[in-house]
């Protein structure tokens, strides 16, 4: 299954509620297993993002589905990244000429 990683920024909605953002996730990773995504790993940041997800979902309009979702209740945006495993990538390489 595809993977991703998902770099997020909270909102000002999202700063005001960050006591929530643990409730959040957990109500996110049951939604994105309704939509058949996986949320892999999580992790909280500093710098530029305020949330790094490691998601798998079965394609790339699943995924943004399951993306808009979550940015439709206000509290993130996300900046997302189609990532490549290391058999992912040989066979990519396989491919070239």
């Amino acid at each position: 299954m595809p993977k991703y990683i998902a770099l997020t920024s909270w909102t000002d909605q999202g700063v005001k509620t960050a006591k929530d953002t643990v409730a959040r996730y957990k109500d996110a990773a049951k939604a994105a297993e309704r939509m058949g995504c996986t949320l892999e790993e999580v992790y909280w940041t500093t710098g530029g993002y305020d949330i790094v997800v490691i998601a798998s979902a079965p394609d790339d309009e699943t995924l943004a589905a399951f993306l808009l979702t979550l940015s439709a209740g206000g509290n993130l945006r996300t900046h997302t990244l189609r990532a490549f495993t290391i058999d992912d990538m040989t066979r990519i390489i396989g491919m070239l000429p």
